[in-house]
């Protein structure tokens, strides 16, 4: 794939977590291949780094560090070798973006995930926002956002073999004892759960199998994955993520919802993409059907995580969770 291929399969993805449109094909005009996606995103990071530190105000410091945050989390999204320090410079940004701008924001970290706790601390719930294939915390700021601003709280995390963790750790199936221990350090009783492509999965998994998640949302999450049928850049990266085709072959195998689904007891809200199609990749529709209680949102002109499709489906999954945990 060309560098400009590839830019054009990555541009609703990119301007959905939240970069500028304008920025963006900037940057990506000038790749002459795809290995020079990370080394060209990682600069433009950096280059927020330096506007953060000669800012006027600590707001607009702390708005360059979110926006360094966000292109150093894209920086990761090619094959490229400095891929984790990228995101070890995105993990960074945000912290130091939610300690200027949010005082009260807690890091809270344990085995097999990291993120930030953020919102009142009276909250009437609290979200966890579960990151997919190659996704991350840092990807997602705007669907905080929105659940910030209905009153909830939200811990926004990577997990084994996501963005800060994806050096050190790989894909575990059973993610319910992930949200399990995110639940107990929180310090919580009860969750909601909006997971994000791969992290659907995860997401109506732990709903399933883990009693303290108390309402559940997944965009763009499969219901059950083919490993014979995934196009090799997914395969690629999920060995990469997993420890290898044999680990990833064999996490593939977990991933399908059909025995689980009629066990998720918490309102569940569905979000697919009609131009999501990706071998390989049953989308959520039978979920929707499968779970008691379920609705299903369908945007005709959503593609992979809806980043062209915002408005038709970010308010009615936070609208979900903020009515579900009150």
């Amino acid at each position: 794939m060309s560098a400009t291929e590839f830019a054009a399969a990555q541009w609703t993805r990119a301007t959905g977590a939240g970069v500028d449109p304008h920025e963006y094909r900037r940057v990506t005009e000038g790749l002459t291949s795809v290995a020079d996606w990370g080394p060209s995103f990682l600069r433009c990071g950096h280059t927020y780094l330096r506007r953060a530190d000669d800012a006027g105000s600590s707001l607009s410091a702390g708005e360059y560090l979110l926006t360094a945050a966000r292109w150093f989390h894209l920086a990761t999204l090619a094959p490229y070798a400095e891929a984790h320090r990228a995101a070890v410079e995105a993990d960074r940004a945000l912290g130091r973006a939610l300690t200027v701008l949010e005082p009260g924001a807690r890091r809270v970290s344990g085995e097999g995930f990291t993120g930030w706790l953020r919102g009142p601390a009276d909250a009437p719930g609290t979200v966890v926002v579960v990151p997919g294939l190659d996704s991350a915390k840092e990807e997602f700021l705007d669907l905080a956002s929105a659940l910030l601003a209905r009153g909830l709280a939200v811990f926004a995390m990577d997990g084994p073999g996501q963005g800060a963790l994806a050096a050190t750790t790989t894909f575990v199936p059973d993610y319910e004892r992930v949200v399990g221990r995110v639940i107990d350090a929180l310090g919580v009783p009860r969750v909601g759960l909006v997971g994000l492509s791969l992290g659907g999965y995860f997401a109506a998994r732990a709903a399933a199998l883990e009693a303290r998640v108390a309402a559940v949302a997944t965009v763009s999450g499969p219901f059950r994955l083919d490993w014979q049928e995934l196009p090799p850049p997914v395969r690629d990266i999920m060995a990469r993520r997993a420890g290898g085709a044999d680990a990833a072959h064999e996490f593939v195998r977990h991933v399908d919802l059909a025995a689980l689904a009629p066990r998720i007891a918490a309102p569940l809200l569905v979000v697919d993409g009609d131009q999501d199609v990706i071998p390989g990749v049953t989308n959520g529709e039978h979920l929707a059907r499968l779970a008691p209680g379920a609705s299903y949102l369908s945007v005709p002109h959503g593609d992979h995580l809806l980043g062209n499709a915002r408005p038709d489906w970010l308010p009615h999954v936070s609208d979900h969770m903020a009515h579900a945990l009150r």
